[in-house]
């Protein structure tokens, strides 16, 4: 039987009915058809919800399968190659994944005769195409798991942002009313004995992940904040549709594969070696990681209104907390997105080396060395990403926001579409008239008043735009609110330029000779 299975693993082409290979390749190709089709369709969704940041993400979704595509078609091309690389066999029986368990040498190969081992069989060759096929699925399946656990998340803040339009909402932070910080739901849940203290804030931060992450009353005060910060007193913002086009944007930095993360993926591999008793500590690593990241996140809270109370105890209308980068770690809210990303894909890498291991050696393995070992790789791994998706994602985009600069996120994708289009031609007119002698009324050029103009160099740094002047908050809210894209219209000589929903607060008027160009 063993004689006959091998002698059939081994028959060629040559010795293989047409219609077998004309069906198999029938149905790959099919199934390759289907799931283009279907990421089109879904990309088509995104377009047409005006998801710009999902469809990114869904690009970069699929240049990181063609990557994968690309390493697994190099790996069949140079199968022969890799495996006529000889190696001592000393050195080749280093740090295997299993103990006293030496490789077994394909017989008759160019390496065997010469008394060494390939540096890879042929055999290991095809499942390490199998492994990367794994981990493609696994990466992109689960990040859009997290993404969608984060998702629901959020759509529980939405009852709290539709409060802020209530009376009721309105009555109790009216700014004439003067109470003490911890008489407020924000300072009862912050001030505490054990604020004050670091070494007994942080234990308190890392319990307070586990039981309602984000609380009403804190939810509300880091909302006052921003908008006190970027926009007005008694703007009606939609602070919530914000928060999840900024989940939206980050979503596209969690599902890509980067050069640094490839690197640690190698790293991974390596230490899978049985040398250094990986089961000890690897599969509680990103777990361990996440939480340290959740625990940031929650004492910046504290933090925040540690410092609202040393400065005043008494507070107007509703506590007030100032956003500042110095909450962060080196400054760089981004950070904590980078430190998620690295244990967002590891996890996924461990849970994909799992399933792999399974499906080519069985589920008792020396990759699996008891019934213990099982349960802590599964367990760890569905742990980290629902823990990631429902607690600490949504928290970090809602703490991140606590930072000195707004995102583009603020505005509706159709608004930052238009801003660009016609900064862009802006910046097209102005270098054509930069030969002309001709001065501006005020005594400069016309490229030069442009180019020094920050909104024209910087759509994210602030809500309130500048062209020469600062324009009026209220108009950059309003556009933000309103969703709806700016116009650039061209009328008997004149350029003119305005944002539906947007009503800057000043005019500027650029004289070039007979040509008049307003900005309302």
């Amino acid at each position: 039987m063993g004689e006959a299975e091998s002698n059939d693993q081994h028959i060629s082409l040559e010795s293989t009915p047409t219609w077998t290979v004309a069906t198999v390749c029938f149905v790959l190709i099919f199934v390759s058809i289907l799931i283009e089709h279907g990421l089109h369709l879904l990309a088509k969704y995104f377009t047409k919800r005006r998801k710009m940041a999902l469809t990114q993400a869904l690009d970069k979704i699929k240049s990181d399968l063609m990557l994968l595509g690309f390493l697994s078609l190099l790996l069949t091309v140079c199968e022969k190659l890799i495996a006529n690389i000889c190696i001592e066999k000393k050195v080749a029986q280093s740090f295997n994944p299993c103990k006293n368990m030496a490789g077994h040498e394909e017989e008759g190969s160019k390496c065997v005769q010469q008394g060494k081992m390939s540096l890879m069989s042929r055999k290991g060759v095809q499942q390490l195409q199998m492994l990367l096929f794994f981990l493609a699925f696994f990466h992109v399946m689960l990040s859009f798991l997290t993404f969608s656990l984060g998702i629901c998340k959020m759509r529980r803040w939405g009852s709290w942002e539709a409060e802020t339009k209530t009376l009721d909402y309105q009555f109790s932070n009216d700014p004439r009313r003067f109470r003490f910080i911890h008489q407020t739901s924000f300072g009862r849940r912050h001030l505490t004995s054990w604020s004050e203290h670091q070494y007994l804030r942080l234990p308190a931060c890392f319990i307070r992940q586990f039981y309602g992450s984000v609380f009403k009353g804190d939810y509300l005060t880091l909302r006052h904040g921003f908008v006190m910060a970027h926009l007005s007193e008694g703007s009606n913002f939609n602070f919530q549709k914000y928060i999840r086009r900024a989940l939206e944007n980050d979503f596209g930095v969690v599902v890509g594969i980067s050069l640094w993360i490839w690197m640690f993926s190698m790293l991974f591999i390596f230490f899978n070696a049985y040398v250094f008793h990986n089961y000890f500590y690897l599969p509680f690593m990103p777990l361990v990681m996440l939480l340290v990241v959740g625990t940031k996140l929650q004492s910046i809270i504290t933090i925040m209104c540690l410092d609202s109370y040393e400065k005043s105890h008494v507070v107007i209308g509703t506590i007030l907390v100032k956003p500042d980068d110095h909450y962060f770690w080196l400054g760089r809210p981004k950070l904590l997105l980078h430190l998620m990303h690295f244990i967002l894909f590891q996890n996924s890498f461990q849970l994909a080396f799992f399933a792999w291991s399974w499906y080519k050696f069985g589920l008792r393995s020396c990759f699996h060395r008891t019934t213990k070992d099982i349960v802590i790789r599964l367990v760890m791994g569905l742990i980290v990403h629902i823990l990631c998706g429902y607690v600490t994602l949504p928290l970090y985009a809602l703490v991140t926001q606590m930072g000195s600069s707004m995102r583009n996120a603020v505005f509706p994708e159709s608004v930052v579409t238009g801003l660009k289009r016609w900064r862009a031609r802006a910046k097209k007119n102005a270098a054509r008239k930069s030969q002309s002698p001709t001065r501006t009324s005020l005594g400069t050029p016309l490229d030069a008043s442009l180019d020094d103009s920050p909104s024209l160099r910087n759509l994210d740094v602030t809500l309130s735009m500048e062209l020469g002047h600062r324009t009026s908050k209220n108009s950059v809210e309003a556009a933000a609110e309103r969703n709806q894209a700016p116009e650039l219209a061209w009328k008997f000589g004149e350029l003119a330029y305005s944002f539906k929903g947007f009503e800057l607060g000043r005019t500027h008027s650029v004289r070039m000779g007979n040509f008049h160009m307003e900005h309302n």
